[in-house]
């Protein structure tokens, strides 16, 4: 009995075998050209693409691969869409923050301010209808893509100022590099904003052409120098408690891909949130730790500051939410599955105070 059990379960796994093996020689062979929008050797913000490539590499069977390249070096970061969706490239990785002049709702699924922290975007994103409105964001606007989130980091630092800013008059008149739905709340309060990658803001703040900035996270910032010119760095991020990452891939390309290859991409991704995420968590603290060595001065926003971000916020979302169908349409429904979940977050997690 023993005998017939151990041929019957060779022989099942040598049917398996055969059959993976004539299904990867079945599929087309695909290479996943990819133009990024962040520097590989940015932590948590770039290096994604590393892991992402590397997990696509080994478990394509050999028919699928990716190939990333950094900024500018294939497509400029704002054209990565365009590319994407018109076949110049077949996949992309970038956010979708940078598409709000073409899509209003894109910033949504990228990073809300007072919005969701980590868990509670993912929730939303791969368990509520996130994911469905942001696939669909992009097939009513006639982008010709398939969208994974595929990366996610945690809060960011809301600014980087030459001086302590103690009021909202204190914010009026500078000139600011500030990124998504949190540069129209800026705005209102004064702020003239600017979007500026990454590479330009260390020489915009020693030009003078910028007094103050918002980037990502402390272990980042650093990367740029971004210490050795504004000192009093300021939290929370009220603007991004957490930025979502996305690989889009040519609708075409992705149609053409087998089950096995669209799951190995979708594992690919999945696998990478959780990374990121915990690449992100594990990488501030130790550079906190050495700012004041480096002449920062870090500052927690005063409840009156938190409360004018907050007012305003709610202010500019009433006012895309009347000025664009779909943004009102994302925006309902975040809403919705937030007050959900407030039920579970408010009973399940401990306080601030107790932590």
């Amino acid at each position: 009995m023993k005998l017939i059990k151990s041929a019957v379960a060779a022989t099942a796994v040598a049917l398996a075998a055969t059959s993976l093996s004539t299904a990867v020689i079945a599929e087309e062979k695909i290479l996943l050209k990819t133009p990024v929008a962040f520097p590989s050797s940015l932590p948590a913000l770039g290096s994604p693409i590393i892991n992402i490539t590397d997990t696509i590499n080994m478990l394509g069977g050999g028919t699928l691969k990716m190939k990333f390249y950094e900024p500018k070096k294939l497509v400029a970061t704002s054209e990565i869409l365009d590319a994407v969706s018109s076949g110049k490239v077949n996949a992309g990785y970038t956010t979708a923050g940078y598409h709000a002049g073409k899509m209003p709702a894109s910033p949504i699924f990228s990073a809300v301010p007072f919005g969701p922290e980590a868990g509670e975007y993912l929730a939303w994103m791969l368990y509520g209808n996130g994911g469905k409105l942001y696939q669909e964001m992009y097939d009513t606007n006639g982008y010709n893509v398939h969208v994974l989130p595929c990366s996610i980091i945690s809060p960011e630092t809301s600014g980087w100022f030459a001086n302590e800013i103690n009021s909202p008059a204190d914010l009026k008149g500078l000139n600011m590099r500030f990124f998504g739905l949190g540069a129209k709340v800026m705005e209102k309060l004064g702020v003239s904003t600017v979007g500026l990658p990454g590479g330009e803001i260390f020489g915009a703040l020693e030009k003078g052409a910028i007094d103050a900035t918002e980037f990502s996270q402390p272990a980042i910032d650093q990367r740029l120098g971004l210490h050795k010119i504004v000192k009093y760095n300021y939290f929370p991020g009220w603007h991004q408690q957490a930025t979502v990452f996305e690989l889009l891939v040519n609708g075409d390309a992705w149609a053409k891909m087998s089950e096995r290859q669209q799951t190995v991409v979708e594992t690919a991704c999945r696998a990478s949130l959780t990374n990121s995420f915990a690449e992100g968590e594990a990488s501030q603290f130790p550079v906190m730790a050495k700012a004041e060595e480096n002449g920062v001065k870090i500052r927690y926003w005063s409840p009156e500051m938190l409360d004018t971000f907050s007012t305003t916020w709610d202010q500019v979302a009433v006012e895309f939410a009347a000025e664009d169908a779909f943004f009102a349409k994302v925006w309902a429904d975040l809403s919705e599955f937030r007050a959900g979940y407030d039920l579970w977050e408010a009973n399940a997690f401990l306080p601030r105070a107790a932590k």
